[in-house]
């Protein structure tokens, strides 16, 4: 997996604006986010007006005992908590075969009262586990993460707004539009691929309309790429760029 180390937006660059240097701008998510739970609480407040007593349900699917994974759950369930969605931990064992995961996978896809299923990731077991397929057997409409095929897909076309988005792109996206800056026209480096950041970063990015670069392990000049000199008079306004803790 893609880790999501920071997101720097630099205003202005070398060779540009009379050849001045200007600094970057670090956006911290912390006040964002509590504002976007603030939202959903809101929202969920009016849901339950329309339908009273509902509730959304959520499954946190792991396989094995990663401590990483541990600590993203224990965020998750905790978030879920605060909004108000009943969220549950399914941890199977280490030992646990693919056909056991897809089985637990199309219970909670035929669980009604579940809306909403994240395969954690990686599958931590001692057997062979194909993600890909593991992925795709989670029912796109309850395909939180993005991750399906279908998701992905529809997401790569553009078809923004019938599709779930990985929410680290998403948040991304959601901290550029705090800062006021419109990333139309103009060049967005992402560096890394993976289907859970890099690669939909770079599809939200083109479809706000940005020129978009995505470097990766087998870039063969990355320096050259994210350097804002690069960049034409026009474009070097806003250069966004991903910096994370692996390329793949």
């Amino acid at each position: 997996m893609l880790s999501f180390a920071a997101l720097t937006l630099r205003l202005g660059s070398t060779g540009c604006r009379g050849g001045r240097r200007h600094l970057a701008t670090i956006v911290s998510g912390n006040k964002t986010s509590q504002l976007v739970r603030e939202r959903l609480k809101e929202d969920l407040d009016k849901m339950r007006g329309q339908f009273p007593g509902f509730r959304p349900g959520l499954v946190v699917l792991q396989v094995g005992d990663r401590d990483d994974s541990n600590l993203y759950i224990s965020m998750k369930l905790k978030a879920a908590a605060e909004i108000g969605i009943n969220a549950s931990h399914v941890r199977l064992p280490k030992t646990a075969t693919e056909d056991e995961v897809l089985r637990r996978i199309v219970e909670v896809n035929e669980n009604l009262e579940v809306h909403g299923l994240i395969v954690q990731l990686p599958l931590d077991s001692i057997n062979p586990m194909d993600t890909e397929k593991v992925t795709n057997a989670v029912a796109p409409e309850k395909d939180v993460d993005g991750l399906t095929s279908i998701n992905a897909g529809k997401l790569s076309r553009g078809d923004l707004g019938d599709c779930f988005i990985p929410c680290t792109p998403k948040g991304c996206m959601k901290l550029i539009s705090q800062t006021g800056t419109s990333v139309a026209g103009k060049n967005a480096v992402v560096i890394g691929r993976s289907k859970i950041v890099g690669a939909p970063m770079h599809d939200l990015l083109l479809w706000s309309h940005a020129t978009v670069t995505t470097c990766h392990s087998k870039t063969t000049d990355l320096a050259a790429q994210v350097t804002p000199s690069n960049l034409t008079p026009d474009l070097c306004a806003l250069s966004c760029q991903l910096h994370c803790c692996h390329l793949v």
